[in-house]
């Protein structure tokens, strides 16, 4: 029976950082009765500022182009074809620029062998370093103040409210006492004999 993955184009990630590994991902996904097409692939790189230049080719069999990525480019495809990702090893500050990645498929059918073609731009920046983005710094500092804020709010309403419960305690107390002290003393007014 057939039996193929879930295939979901994800877009590739657009920043690398010099001196790792980078996987230019592009996925071409294909109905259940076009598995049986050939596909061919070709990625092109343009540097900024500059024009196309073929670097990698798959047609069941690799071919490498001749340019500054010249053994650093890896197949990372899937055997269907539907992922047709190169990965750059050793990324350098001059690989940043355009990556184009063309998908043509020729499907084999009775009378006629139509052929499709589909591509995928990639815009690559890379960086000396990986760097926290500043967005998530300035909110991880307003979330540490925030919690700084909220306990020292916390401990005073916790202080506050302890000694309105005392005040409240002692005031009912004075007033229970006066109260049971209010008809002794009564009585004792009206003992008095009043002086002339």
């Amino acid at each position: 029976g057939f039996c193929s993955a879930v295939c979901v184009e994800v877009p590739s990630e657009t920043e690398a950082v010099q001196g790792t590994h980078m996987k230019l991902l592009c996925i071409s996904c294909m109905k259940r009765e076009e598995v049986t097409a050939s596909t061919m692939v070709e990625w092109f790189y343009r540097p900024n500022g500059g024009k196309d230049e073929p670097i990698y080719k798959y047609e069941k069999k690799i071919h490498e182009f001749p340019s500054r990525f010249s053994g650093r480019l890896q197949w990372n495809g899937s055997k269907d074809m539907q992922d047709v990702s190169i990965t750059v090893l050793n990324v350098t500050l001059n690989d940043s620029g355009i990556y184009t990645c063309n998908i043509t498929r020729e499907f084999e059918f009775e009378i006629h062998r139509p052929l499709f073609t589909s591509s995928r731009v990639i815009h690559l920046t890379v960086v000396e370093e990986a760097g926290e983005d500043f967005t998530s710094v300035i909110s991880e500092i307003m979330m540490y103040i925030l919690l700084v804020f909220l306990t020292l709010w916390l401990l005073i309403e916790m202080v506050y409210c302890y000694r309105k419960v005392s005040k409240a305690e002692e005031a009912a107390q004075e007033n229970a006492t006066d109260y049971l002290a209010i008809p002794s003393e009564n009585k004792e007014n009206c003992a008095v004999p009043v002086e002339e």
